[in-house]
C-alpha cells in the first residue's frame, strides 16, 4: 500500500466497514451482500466497491463477501493486525475517559503509560492501574514499552510543548484533542479531533433544517 493515494474519506469508511463486519461476526453472520452492507454502514454498493478496490480483489460475483475474511482483510489494510502502544500526555476529564474506554482494546490500542507535569498528578495511578508519570519521563518510558502513538489532551496552551516531547521521544503517530494548532515534523503523523468544530456542525444543521 506504500506510495498508493487513497483519499482520506475512504480511510474513515474502512474504519466503518471494520466496526460493521466486526459487530456482524460476533452475530454469526457469514456471508453478506454489498447492497446490504452498504445499507447498514449507510453507503451505496458503488461506494464500498470502489473503496475496496484501492488494496486489492474482495468478494465473490453473486455470493458477496466473506464477514470473517473481509473483517480480517480490513483490519490488516488498516494496520491493525497487530496492537499499538498508546500514550496519554495530559491526564484531565477528558483524558482519563479517552484512557478508560473499552472499545479502544478491542481495535488493538493498548494505553500503556501517562503523562502530566501536575505534580499533584504525578505518581497517581488511573483506574486501569497506568501510573501517571512526569513528561520528562516519556523519552525513556517510549522507549521501554515501545510507543507508537501519543494522544494529547493538554490544555490549549501546553499542547505544543506536549507534542514536541512526544516527537522528541519518537513517537511518529500523534492524535491531538487541544484546542489549538499544532506542528510537527515532516515524518511525523498528526491528526487533530476539534470537538467544538463537530458541535458548530451539528447546530448548523439543526439551524438551517439541513
Amino acid at each position: 500500500m506504500q506510495g498508493l493515494k487513497v483519499p482520506e474519506a475512504t480511510i474513515k469508511r474502512l474504519s466503518i466497514y471494520m466496526r460493521v463486519l466486526r459487530d456482524l461476526e460476533k452475530k454469526g453472520v457469514e456471508v453478506i451482500s454489498s447492497a446490504e452492507l452498504a445499507d447498514i454502514c449507510g453507503v451505496n454498493a458503488a461506494q464500498i466497491r470502489k473503496d475496496l478496490t484501492y488494496f486489492g480483489e474482495f468478494g465473490v460475483r453473486g455470493v458477496g463477501y466473506y464477514v470473517k475474511e473481509l473483517h480480517f482483510d480490513i483490519r490488516k489494510v488498516l494496520g491493525l493486525n497487530q496492537k499499538r502502544n498508546v500514550a496519554l500526555i495530559g491526564v484531565g476529564n477528558l483524558g482519563r475517559a479517552l484512557a478508560s474506554y473499552r472499545s479502544f482494546a478491542e481495535h488493538g490500542y493498548v494505553f500503556v503509560a501517562a503523562f502530566d507535569v501536575d505534580p499533584q498528578k504525578v505518581g497517581t495511578f488511573l483506574p486501569s492501574g497506568i501510573a501517571i508519570e512526569h513528561l520528562d519521563e516519556l523519552p525513556r518510558v517510549a522507549r521501554e514499552k515501545r510507543i507508537e502513538i501519543a494522544i494529547i489532551t493538554t490544555p490549549a496552551e501546553a499542547a505544543q510543548e506536549a507534542v514536541d516531547a512526544a516527537v522528541r521521544a519518537g513517537i511518529r503517530g500523534i492524535l491531538n484533542f487541544a484546542p489549538v494548532q499544532v506542528s510537527v515534523p515532516d515524518h511525523v503523523k498528526l491528526k487533530r479531533v476539534d470537538l467544538t468544530t463537530e458541535f458548530d456542525n451539528l447546530v448548523y444543521h439543526l439551524s438551517s433544517g439541513a
